[in-house]
């Protein structure tokens, strides 16, 4: 029953944050310059008094932090699911100041290589769940239930099934030095050294998370009763400042990665 009742109201949900579109549309139409800012940080709602194995910190990113009306509508219905987190935001230039600070050079060299910004997000977010933990959340995902429902005090890690079994990267939550995000990091790093994958699924995405995790005992949960994504938003509202659009075009157009000096292979040994 509790099953189904998340499943109806994930629906209704869905439904209600699609009918806001018309609306952004007819705000950007009447007010085309107007951008709203996501806040780099921000205090949770109303701590939480129990102790959790994840700590209660949501990790978003985007190539910049100004955004349509309807992904600051996405962002705010977010805070509203999640009161007991606080919000961590970073744009483009930030990660890659946190990447330089907190890790080895090779893998700071590795990311540079990285040309899609997809990409980048895709191998900044298992880094800061690992140094720091948390949830991460992609900036056009969205809650369908309450955060502290989802999660259970005790666990240690949770990731989501698409319909067809598939994990997917949009949503994780994980403790701090989680060994199955250690491997995650360590094939992210392979992939990019040994260039034999040309898509971002494969060489950073959820390409990575099948692989290393399938047959490995892990939570999981599907995506209709806890996290969706394009229902706020969409590829407009999302990529309204950047003329090339998403990823899916812009890997059209160059490779997602740099060449790599054959020195840096080192670090894998």
């Amino acid at each position: 029953m509790n099953k189904l009742f998340r499943f109806l109201i994930s629906r209704i949900i869905k439904i209600a944050a699609n009918s806001t579109k018309l609306a952004c549309y007819l705000f950007h139409f009447f007010f085309p310059h107007k951008r709203f800012t996501l806040p780099k940080h921000a205090p949770a709602i109303w701590p939480s008094r129990h102790s959790t194995h994840i700590p209660l910190q949501l990790w978003q990113t985007n190539y910049t932090a100004q955004v349509s009306i309807a992904v600051y509508l996405n962002y705010l219905f977010n805070r509203l699911l999640s009161p007991t987190c606080e919000y961590h935001f970073m744009g483009t230039e930030e990660r890659d100041v946190f990447i330089h600070e907190n890790f080895p050079e090779a893998i700071y060299k590795n990311y540079q290589c990285l040309q899609i910004g997809a990409a980048q997000a895709d191998y900044w977010r298992v880094l800061v769940l690992n140094k720091y933990g948390g949830i991460y959340m992609d900036i056009d995902a969205h809650l369908v239930w309450p955060l502290q429902w989802i999660l259970k005090p005790e666990d240690d890690e949770l990731y989501i099934r698409m319909k067809d079994g598939r994990l997917t990267n949009y949503f994780i939550a994980s403790k701090p030095d989680n060994p199955h995000l250690e491997k995650i990091i360590l094939v992210i790093n392979q992939n990019i050294i040994e260039q034999n994958l040309t898509g971002t699924y494969e060489i950073t995405g959820p390409g990575v998370f099948d692989r290393v995790l399938t047959n490995t005992s892990i939570h999981t949960t599907m995506y209709r009763t806890t996290c969706h994504q394009g229902n706020f938003t969409n590829e407009f509202f999302q990529y309204i400042d950047k003329s090339q659009g998403k990823w899916t075009h812009e890997q059209k157009k160059i490779p997602v990665i740099q060449s790599v000096d054959s020195n840096d292979k080192s670090h894998l040994s």
